[in-house]
Order: C-alpha cells, then structure tokens, then sequence
C-alpha cells in the first residue's frame, strides 16, 4: 500500500479496498487567507514552479501549492505558470501548519 508524505498532493486520496491503486483523486485545497501576497512570476520561474517552492518554502515538493491556491486563473500547474502572471501566494508557516509538514 502506497503512503505519501505530507507535502504531496495526493496525500488526501485514499487507496482503493485491495491496495493495489489510488481511488478517485481527493484535491487538497489550499484555502484563501486574508494574508496572502501576491506575487508576479518572475522569468527565472517560468514553467518552474518546483523552484519558487523551493525559494519560498525550503521545499520544492510543494510546486502544486501555486495551482491549487490560483484554480482560478491556472488549469495547468506547469504550462500555466508563465513569467509576468500574477498569483496569490500562501505564506510560509500557515500553509506548512495546514499541510503538516
């Protein structure tokens, strides 16, 4: 059975009964907070959300964050992810208390 770290974003999908595959994908919300930067991507981010996480947060598992929190304007967390677009940005310690990690 497969486990995932907190950091990942199908922490919150189940396994099916046997074990053998996930079940339906459980999407980990990032909600809204008041305190919320925006932040406009910058060239050397393009297409790398790994990298922002990685200067953001120490940890660049946590590259999914920027399209769950922006559902809104971003369908692709990869594609979508273009220098000069504007973003919300969780800060720091609430978004790893939230998540666990």
């Amino acid at each position: 059975m497969a486990t995932y770290k907190q950091s990942s974003p199908y922490k919150a999908t189940s396994m099916n009964p046997s074990g053998e595959h996930l079940g339906f994908y459980q999407i980990r919300t990032i909600p809204a907070q008041s305190d919320d930067a925006t932040y406009t991507i910058e060239p050397q981010y393009h297409q790398r959300p790994d990298l922002l996480a990685y200067d953001m947060y120490d940890n660049p598992n946590l590259w999914w964050v920027f399209c769950q929190r922006n559902l809104d304007t971003m369908e692709d967390p990869i594609y979508d992810f273009k220098s000069g677009a504007t973003i919300y940005v969780p800060k720091g310690g609430p978004l790893k208390s939230m998540l666990g990690v």
